[in-house]
């Protein structure tokens, strides 16, 4: 296969499809998620074979226990693409609102309509539910999309691209809207980033290495998140046993989510009375500690922390401890190691949470809250692409509205300037 000649081929499909996309209304959109969930419904059988397939190539090829986990296609697995097929159509069709419209002086009415981004490329590992997940955002949006997934989950992915052809084409939609690649040929990726004649924004979701290379080699617009340092600080005048509660689930509730707490701060006044409890609990749960002096002065058998510590997203039960004089001091930290994701304070003092929310430069700033809660389902978006710590356009999980743009649109009456 010419990878060049076949990405090409499969960009300029994209881009005319978009067209009818961007298009579509939001009746025929959702008939298509519908349509969708049906062809999933009627093609388990097929799926799980398909899988099947992967499964035995992974085990073959050495891949670890994690990854064949997230690789695997189960019945329960199935039921929640189907029932987030269901859920996207639910969602508010944010194409082709007018918002802010008001008179000018000239007698003319501006506003700024929610549009499409166009063609949306999508780069990820694994998990063969973000097939779904992310052409059903797409298409919801009135994008088209080219999707990427990784080399271990060819066979599923294909099988599920069967299904998402089948939803398009009940409605009359192009099948190109949604197209996922054929090839495991890694050269797919390098000419999907460097397309821009062709595709308007890539996501990539995976390991920060596959980010980072995409990140420094692409042409095209990346909405990305490297990695989640994400941070609790304990503050003075917290309810401990609310500290306690959101420390704990902010580690522990999973291990390798990017919204995981990776570094815990904790005002000088109040460690000797909440680190002894959390360090019981967190020994419970078989979470390794690494702290700071003052830490390792309460916590005995916590590990010395390093300078690479503060700059780890560990994604495992590890977790770094930092006793800080105060709300200052927690404040510095946050913003000179953490990764711009998820950051939280705990404490019963206003005027302190919002001074936190206000100064900490994060994607999502959060006051007596755990840390997993930074999540396009929880945040009532329905569904994410995955989290942006950009600054520009998208920040945040990204949903359906941080898949479209505005454009300005003007209506008069056979206004001219003068």
């Amino acid at each position: 296969m010419d990878v060049k000649q076949y990405m090409a081929d499969v960009g300029r499909k994209a881009r005319q499809a978009s067209r009818a996309m961007a298009a579509a209304d939001t009746g025929v959109k959702n008939q298509a998620l519908l349509a969708t969930a049906a062809a999933i419904e009627s093609s388990r059988a097929a799926l799980i074979a398909a899988n099947k397939q992967d499964m035995d190539n992974g085990v073959a090829n050495g891949l670890d226990a994690a990854l064949l986990d997230r690789l695997e296609l189960t019945d329960a697995r199935i039921d929640t693409m189907i029932e987030g097929l269901h859920q996207v159509a639910s969602l508010t069709d944010p194409v082709g609102e007018i918002t802010d419209l008001s008179y000018r002086p000239s007698g003319i009415q501006v506003g700024s309509m929610r549009v499409p981004l166009g063609v949306i490329g999508i780069i990820y590992e694994s998990r063969p539910n973000v097939t779904v997940e992310a052409a059903s955002l797409c298409l919801k949006s009135g994008n088209a999309t080219i999707l990427r997934g990784g080399s271990e989950a060819i066979h599923s992915n294909q099988a599920i691209a069967a299904c998402i052809e089948q939803g398009l084409k009940a409605v009359s939609l192009p099948a190109e809207a949604v197209q996922v690649i054929e090839t495991t040929d890694r050269a797919a990726v390098g000419e999907l980033i460097t397309m821009p004649e062709f595709v308007d924004v890539v996501v990539p979701r995976g390991g920060k290495g596959l980010i980072e290379r995409i990140s420094k080699d692409a042409t095209v617009t990346v909405i990305k998140h490297l990695d989640g340092i994400c941070h609790v600080y304990i503050d003075d005048q917290a309810d401990l046993d609310k500290a306690y509660a959101i420390a704990m689930n902010s580690k522990t509730h999973r291990y390798g989510t990017c919204n995981t707490m990776e570094t815990l701060l904790v005002a000088e006044a109040v460690a000797a009375s909440i680190l002894p409890r959390l360090a019981e609990g967190y020994q419970q749960a078989g979470v390794e500690l690494r702290g700071c002096e003052q830490t390792r002065a309460i916590i005995t058998d916590a590990v010395a922390a390093t300078e690479e510590d503060w700059n780890t997203e560990y994604l495992a039960p590890v977790l770094s401890i930092k006793v800080v004089p105060g709300l200052d001091q927690a404040i510095e930290h946050i913003n000179q190691y953490s990764s711009q994701h998820t950051d939280t304070i705990v404490s019963e003092n206003y005027t302190r949470g919002r001074r936190f929310i206000r100064e900490v430069d994060s994607s999502s700033v959060m006051i007596n809250a755990s840390t997993r809660f930074a999540d396009g389902f929880e945040y009532g978006l329905g569904a994410e692409i995955g989290i942006s710590t950009d600054k520009i356009h998208a920040r945040g999980p990204v949903g359906l509205e941080g898949l479209t743009s505005q454009k300005y649109v003007v209506l008069g009456d056979g206004h001219v300037r003068t």
